[in-house]
C-alpha cells in the first residue's frame, strides 16, 4: 500500500513557475517516448485533432512516467463520461477545449472532482487509484488534479474574468488559432488584432490570480513569457518533423 503522490506540476503552476512544454501528435508511444528526456516540462497529449484513443494514451502515460515531463491530456470535449474515463486512466493534468462561459468551467470542475464537490463517478480499482494501493486516494484525489481550460472565442474572452475565479480551475490556455477564427481572422493568428486580444486575455488571466498558458508552433514563445504567460507550449511533434524533413530534402533536391 501507498500514498497518492503529489501533483507536482499542479503545484507548478499555482506557483506562475515557468512552464515550457511541446504539444504531442502523433498517436504513438515512441515519438513521447523519445521527446520524454529532452527537458521540456510538459507534454501535451492530444485527443481532441489525432487518432489517439484512451488506449493511445494510457500506454503514452506510461512512457512519461518517471521522466523529466509532465504528461497533459487535452480530452475531446468538455463531457462527463470521457473526462471520467481519462481520469481513471491515470491522468492527472487535464485539458479541457473550447470553454466559452463560466457554467461551462463549473460543469469541468464537477467532472473532475468525487462527490460531493462534484460528478465524477467514484473508482477507486483504476491506474488512477493506484489499482487500490493508494489508501488515502479517495480523500485527496480532487486537490491532485490539475485542470486547466482552454479559451478559444471571443465568448471566452468576454467571460474570461468570470471563467478564471470558478474554483478548481487551475489555468487558462489561449488557443490561438480557433481564437483568430472567431474573430474572423481565421488562418492569421498572428494577425494584430487577434495578438491584442491575446495580450489581453494574458493580462486578464493574471490580475484574476491564474496560471495562463498559450501554444506557439514556430518556438517563439517568449513574447508571451514577457507578457505573463507561464505555461507555454512551444511547437509540436508534427511541425519539428516537418521542418527537419523539408530542410534535409531541400538540401540535396537543388530542382
Amino acid at each position: 500500500m501507498s500514498t497518492l503522490p503529489p501533483n507536482t506540476f499542479k503545484q507548478a503552476l499555482a506557483a506562475r513557475q515557468p512552464l515550457i512544454g511541446l504539444w504531442c501528435n502523433f498517436a504513438f508511444l515512441p515519438t513521447v517516448e523519445c521527446l520524454a528526456h529532452a527537458g521540456f516540462d510538459w507534454l501535451l497529449l492530444d485527443m481532441e485533432h489525432t487518432q489517439s484513443t484512451l488506449d493511445t494514451i494510457s500506454t503514452q502515460l506510461l512512457a512519461l512516467r518517471g521522466t523529466p515531463s509532465a504528461a497533459v491530456v487535452r480530452v475531446p470535449s468538455n463531457d462527463m463520461a470521457f473526462i471520467k474515463r481519462t481520469l481513471d486512466a491515470g491522468t492527472r493534468n487535464l485539458m479541457v477545449p473550447n470553454i466559452r462561459s463560466a457554467a461551462e468551467a463549473l460543469d469541468a470542475v464537477s467532472y473532475t472532482r468525487f462527490a460531493p464537490e462534484g460528478l465524477r463517478g467514484v473508482a477507486g480499482s483504476t491506474r488512477g487509484g493506484g489499482y487500490t494501493r493508494y489508501t488515502d486516494y479517495m480523500a485527496r484525489a480532487n486537490d491532485e488534479i490539475a485542470l486547466i481550460l482552454q479559451i478559444e472565442s471571443k465568448e471566452a474572452l468576454a467571460e474570461l474574468d468570470a471563467i478564471c475565479r470558478v474554483p478548481g480551475v487551475d489555468a487558462v490556455f489561449i488557443g490561438p488559432s480557433d481564437l483568430a477564427a472567431s474573430l474572423g481572422y481565421r488562418g492569421q493568428s498572428g494577425h494584430p488584432v487577434v495578438q491584442a486580444a491575446i495580450r489581453q486575455a494574458i493580462a486578464t488571466g493574471v490580475a484574476a490570480g491564474k496560471a495562463v498558458g498559450i501554444l506557439t508552433v514556430d518556438g517563439k514563445g517568449e513574447p508571451y513569457l514577457d507578457q505573463g504567460a507561464t505555461m507555454v507550449g512551444v511547437g509540436s511533434d508534427l511541425h519539428l518533423l516537418v521542418a527537419a524533413a523539408d530542410a534535409l530534402a531541400a538540401r540535396f533536391k537543388t530542382n
